[in-house]
Formats: C-alpha cells, structure tokens, sequence
C-alpha cells in the first residue's frame, strides 16, 4: 500500500480523506504537476515548481508550501514508496470553506495539498519509441485558459477515448484549423532541419518538457519555428512528435490515417529522447 501526502501528514493512502466540501471534487477549482522519477531521481523538479506557483497565481490561489518543502515531501515519497522509475502527483486546491458557493472562499480558507506516487519501471524504456505513436485530430473544445494547469481535464479524458475508440493511442486538438496540442502533451513536427511547434500562448500548456527540449535541440544547431501548424501541414511533415513529462519525447508516425514521412519514428524524435534522457539525468534531484 502506498504512502501518501495530504495536507503535512504522510498515510497510508486508504487513510487519506478529502472533504465532499473540497472545490477540487466541487468545482475542479484547483491545480496540478507531474515530476517523473528516473532512477530514485526527480526531473525537470525546478520547473514544474516555478510552473505550479504561475498556476496558483493566475487564479489568486495560495501556496500552501515553498519548493524546499515541497522537494522534501517529493523525496520522501520516493524513499518510503521504493520508486526507482515513476511519477509524483500534486494537486493544490482552493480547500473546503464548508459549503458549496461559486463565489471564492475567504483567503484564510486553508487549502488541500495532495501528493501520491505512480511507479512506472522501465518508463524510459517505452516500446512505443521505436514503434511510434498514432493519434487522431478532434476539436479543442476546452476553456480559454490552457497555460494554467487545472484539474478541469474532462475534455481530455474524453478526446484519449475518442482516439481509443479509434484504435489509435492519443489525439491532437484543433481550434480554427490549427493543431493546439495533444491530450496531455505538446505536439510538433519536423520538415528538414526545422521543428515547429505552436507558441507559448493561452492556448496551449506551457510545458516544462517542451520548455527543455527545445533548449536542447537549439544547442544541437536545430532550427526551430514556434507558430501554429495545420493537420494537413503534420500530415506532409518528415517526422512528427511528442513531448510530456511522462512521456518525454515520443514520435507519431500516423495523422488521422495518413502515415508521417516513412510512416516510422524518425531521426530527429529519436535524437531528442536520447539527448532529454541523458541531460536531465544529469541535473535530476
């Protein structure tokens, strides 16, 4: 049974209890990260902290913790649950005032930190790198405001069973003809020597992944473009990708039926991986 974290106390998960009152199981009034562990360490932990505190601030939540705290409890974590290669969960939400009101509870109502462990072995590993990925385009139907991290993921949830339903294993949203991302990642593709991916907007995650392996692939002398791309434009692309936390970066080999370039994961994707893994295995806490 795994350890868990609610509100300063380490539980056995079964022991863990949230109120019904809460605005996270209310209203979905509250944020969220991800920090993957490769071997018993944490990568990218800097950015995804920077990036859960821009998240509280855009909706004028308070931070319950500082990121030393909040490194800590991710470590003991991976201690006391033997993860060697997984992900750490987070969610912060507005807590429980003690009834249901769509106006903002006082700014001293204390609020929920959740944090729990999913142990991935052999995440880095995945089959799917070499066999690439297939996904399907669906419209972006979800609020304005996709930077910030909100537990609002029904839309998504919804898209991965459309593509499921499909026989493929993801989808890519688009919104006035041009791809905003996938269902729980940012999308790009690749035409010779240059990688276009969407620009950092409101309408997109600004992901912490994607944040990394641009900056990589900027040292690796690639160009790369940041504006949006049409499904047709994927479709006629050399290679196609991924990138997540969970995921880091994985090729897509097929666009709504139409293979991409070979129709297989390409060298450009494949590069990436390699250079994310062994660089942030460096830096990893």
């Amino acid at each position: 049974m795994r350890t868990v974290y609610l509100n300063g106390d380490y539980l056995p998960e079964d022991q863990a209890k949230v109120s019904i009152f809460d605005r996270g199981f209310l209203m979905a009034d509250g944020v969220y990260e991800v920090t993957s562990v490769l071997g018993g360490k944490l990568i990218d932990f800097d950015g995804h902290a920077v990036r859960l505190q821009r998240s509280l601030d855009a909706l004028d939540m308070t931070h319950p913790s500082d990121k030393d705290t909040l490194l800590e409890v991710h470590r003991e974590l991976v201690a006391r649950n033997g993860i060697t290669d997984g992900m750490i969960y987070l969610q912060i939400t507005r807590g429980a005032p003690g009834d249901r009101d769509f106006a903002y509870p006082p700014k001293d109502t204390p609020p929920t930190i959740v944090l729990f462990t999913q142990d991935k072995p052999g995440m880095a590993d995945s089959p799917m790198a070499k066999t690439g990925m297939k996904v399907i385009s669906i419209p972006d139907m979800r609020w304005g405001r996709r930077d910030i991290k909100t537990v609002q993921l029904l839309y998504p949830s919804m898209g991965k069973m459309m593509a499921k339903a499909a026989g493929v294993d993801d989808a890519w949203m688009v919104e006035e003809d041009t791809v905003t991302e996938g269902t729980s990642n940012n999308a790009y593709i690749v035409k010779g020597n240059t990688i276009v991916t969407r620009q950092r907007d409101h309408d997109i995650l600004h992901g912490i992944t994607r944040a990394a392996v641009l900056r990589f692939a900027a040292e690796a002398q690639m160009k790369i473009e940041e504006r949006p791309f049409t499904i047709a434009e994927a479709q006629e692309a050399d290679e196609a990708f991924i990138t997540s936390a969970s995921t880091f970066v994985m090729p897509v080999v097929e666009i709504d039926g139409v293979a991409v370039g070979a129709g297989k994961p390409g060298p450009v994707a494949a590069r990436l991986r390699e250079i994310y893994l062994e660089e942030s295995r460096k830096v990893a806490v």
